[in-house]
């Protein structure tokens, strides 16, 4: 595809185990374009991890292919290595050092000058905590730093994997304005997450992968959808819904609420109560968003779930502490 930072086709990664085979991904298609935030969404488990590790040539894949900017990797990963960074693993500083020595360091090491640390710090909005000691600095503030540390190269590309988790508000609220500055920078941004309304405020795509297949995958926008619903409260819900079933709207029924779906106006189902001398109590628009795409597709691909699909096992080097692949 023109215009794909990242491409997988039939992408597939399996592990075995005294258990047996165990996929963690299976046949995975994925496409990245240049430019914005794309998310890699899908329940702990789900494979988005595991995907991450293959397309930085920190694990092998089974089967499959893989393009970064074009070019096939592992084969080409020394070539493409340089206009990629990542925050795949907890961010790793001398805890003595203050932000700024951390990352002139780093920044000397790859022959980068300091005015990139500058850049990077003020980037991350840590350029007012840049001498405090790392060991000082919040949760928060030590994953702005490691993002700050990739970068100090300039990447064309950044992979961030579940770069919130155990974060308090403050700091996912931080790391969300990062990440939307970092886009609307040029950066292209692969942000694996599974925390959807997080998601939905920063992205302009989306992939939605589930027991390492892909869902569901375009623009968040499309994903969602323009369908919309409307919560009804009304003295007579059993008498409302045949009134409104028969002007030819679909209606649940639940503790006594009505939901109708509609891509009306809701002055056309408050004119259809009224007429048959019904009056609301209460009528809520209901639109759809990421969270409940991502809950009904997740939910539907465990529907034929068989045996040998789901999580693989740690993986070799791996720190993650929950003993499995995401």
């Amino acid at each position: 595809m023109d215009g794909m930072v990242i491409e997988t086709r039939g992408l597939q990664k399996s592990f075995t185990s005294r258990k047996g085979k165990r996929v963690a991904v299976r046949d995975l298609d994925l496409a990245v374009p240049a430019g914005g935030v794309h998310g890699f969404l899908g329940p702990n488990g789900s494979g988005k991890t595991t995907t991450i590790r293959m397309l930085l040539g920190l694990s092998r894949a089974s089967a499959g292919s893989m393009l970064l900017f074009g070019r096939e990797v592992p084969k080409h990963l020394p070539q493409v290595l340089p206009r990629i960074g990542a925050v795949v693993e907890s961010p790793k500083f001398a805890p003595t050092f203050t932000g700024r020595q951390n990352l002139l360091l780093l920044a000397r090491s790859i022959g980068a000058p300091d005015s990139a640390v500058d850049e990077a710090l003020e980037t991350v909005s840590l350029d007012g905590r840049d001498d405090d000691r790392f060991r000082s600095y919040s949760l928060g503030m030590k994953q702005r730093l490691a993002i700050a540390a990739t970068l100090i190269k300039k990447p064309d590309l950044l992979i961030l994997d579940e770069p919130t988790n155990g974060l308090d508000p403050a700091g996912i609220r931080e790391i969300r304005e990062t990440i939307r500055d970092l886009g609307a920078r040029g950066v292209t941004v692969l942000l694996s997450s599974h925390i959807l309304a997080e998601v939905q405020q920063v992205c302009d795509s989306a992939t939605i992968i589930g027991h390492g297949r892909m869902l569901a995958s375009g623009k968040v926008e499309d994903l969602i959808g323009t369908s919309s619903s409307y919560r009804v409260a009304v003295a007579e819900p059993d008498r409302a819904e045949a009134v409104l079933v028969d002007a030819g709207y679909v209606v649940e029924q639940r503790d006594r609420l009505l939901w109708v779906q509609s891509e009306e106006d809701s002055s056309a189902i408050t004119r259809v109560l009224a007429e048959a001398g019904l009056y609301l109590g209460e009528l809520v628009p209901q639109h759809a968003d990421l969270e409940s795409v991502f809950l009904q597709l997740t939910e539907d691909s465990t529907l034929g779930h068989g045996p040998d699909v789901g999580a693989g096992e740690a993986l070799p080097g791996s720190h993650r502490g929950d003993g499995g692949t995401r």
